[in-house]
């Protein structure tokens, strides 16, 4: 098989089921910032592999991966159901937040994306979540999104910021404090 088709060569898309779209369209611009957020956790996952004391979170980020390919799926063919998402993936990020948290020092100002390389690649991934995220509610007010979607990537960002603050904490690589007014200063 080979890599290119020329299929797309005038600005078109084939979804599953043979239908073609512009690729501008809110679906092809969903599905593309997820695949591009599915790059990010792999690079993220990358930076982790030299600490072997991250293995667990190597192993989040690689379930993680695996639920933003089928969030991919969904969209692109909701009748189909070639793939869905676990029915408790939204609270399973959840409960991993929470043990996040609970070994976090509390944040007493907002903080720049950075730290270790890790740190720093999944506040990118965070970023791009958040991106999929908002086209995933442009998406929703054209076509009918299937339930869960918006809230699992809404969920995502938290869990990669979570997961960026607890990185940093382990590899010993401070936060950088933003040194700006606090709202309502």
């Amino acid at each position: 098989m080979k890599s290119y088709t020329r299929g797309g060569d005038r600005g078109e898309t084939g979804l599953f089921g043979g239908t073609r779209v512009p690729k501008d369209h809110p679906l092809v611009s969903a599905c593309g910032t997820l695949d591009e957020l599915n790059s990010a956790l792999g690079a993220a996952r990358a930076a982790l592999a030299a600490d072997a004391s991250l293995k667990a979170v190597d192993e989040a980020l690689a379930r993680v991966q695996a639920e933003c390919f089928a969030l991919g799926a969904v969209l692109a063919a909701p009748g189909d159901k070639p793939a869905e998402l676990p029915a408790d993936a939204t609270k399973r990020l959840e409960s991993e937040i929470d043990a996040w948290d609970a070994g976090l020092p509390a944040l007493k100002t907002f903080i720049l994306p950075g730290g270790s390389q890790a740190g720093s690649a999944l506040h990118l991934a965070r970023a791009v979540s958040r991106r999929a995220e908002r086209e995933a509610v442009g998406l929703a007010a054209r076509q009918a999104v299937p339930e869960g979607v918006v809230a699992y990537l809404n969920r995502l960002s938290s869990w990669l910021f979570a997961a960026a603050r607890w990185v940093n904490l382990k590899q010993g690589r401070p936060e950088p404090p933003w040194k700006g007014p606090m709202p309502g200063d």
